[in-house]
């Protein structure tokens, strides 16, 4: 019965989308006129977008990505790029949205137009296991982390001010830190806990935890999105509503974090 009543909201979400986008140019509409959504990830970040032993994309954006396609009545077409050319790819039209745990900050919401959230984590420091220098985030002045270039963890490394070493993966910022190569990085709690899980002998730890943001989707932000955004929201919404938002999220962190604190 319930899986009934979510096909039935589906397809009324459907019909109430193309309605809203019937006769307009705009994004949403060509969206489903083409039949696909273009979605940036990275592909290689636990566990939010990465690739299983079978090599097959998954991760709790994944999921979430496919609902919303679905959702609209369209198939997903994920994109796998480097961080650094998501958000720069979402505001040329080179993707209609990004699914890879973007944070919703003041200064991005001036650039992009984003979904509502869709969970809420924590950020962490973490050193080498025999570091005793570096406790808080302060400790951070005249140090070195590694951070993927334009994200919010290097922002506030600098901010601190440390020189930040860019990297690409979660895998390659382990290994900098665990031969003293760079003396911490900032990232968020879940993935490192998940690192943590899959690598119990890896030789960091987290010393601080601080707060996180909002994780949200962005698009473009232009008046030919706002149909697209209403719709990611409302999609979003139903999955909170009737739960499916919580399951993915136990599914991939273990907690159920689509509530704010």
């Amino acid at each position: 019965m319930k899986k009934m009543i979510a096909l039935v909201l589906a397809l009324m979400l459907i019909a109430s989308f193309a309605a809203f986008a019937e006769g307009e140019n705009d994004l949403l509409a060509r969206i489903q006129e083409r039949g696909t959504i273009t979605i940036a990830t990275e592909g290689n970040w636990s566990p939010w977008t990465y690739h299983d032993e079978d090599d097959q994309l998954v991760g709790l954006d994944i999921e979430i990505g496919t609902l919303i396609a679905h959702g609209l009545g369209v198939e997903p077409d994920f994109q796998e790029t480097d961080w650094d050319s998501i958000l720069a790819g979402v505001d040329s039209g080179r993707f209609d949205i990004a699914c890879n745990g973007v944070g919703y900050t003041a200064t991005r919401a001036e650039k992009y137009s984003f979904s509502t959230p869709y969970v809420y984590t924590h950020k962490v420091l973490v050193v080498r296991a025999d570091n005793e220098d570096i406790q808080t985030i302060e400790d951070l002045n005249g140090k070195t982390t590694a951070n993927s270039p334009s994200s919010t963890y290097a922002a506030i490394a600098e901010e601190q001010g440390a020189t930040v070493t860019y990297v690409s993966t979660l895998v390659e910022t382990i290994m900098l830190l665990e031969e003293g190569r760079v003396d911490a990085t900032i990232n968020a709690q879940v993935s490192i806990e998940d690192y943590l899980k899959e690598h119990p002998e890896a030789n960091i730890k987290v010393v601080q935890v601080l707060e996180g943001d909002p994780v949200a989707y962005p698009v473009r932000k232009d008046a030919d999105t706002d149909s697209l955004v209403e719709a990611v929201n409302e999609i979003l919404e139903a999955a909170r509503q009737d739960g499916t938002l919580a399951e993915i999220s136990l599914k991939y962190f273990d907690l159920d974090l689509t509530q704010p604190d």
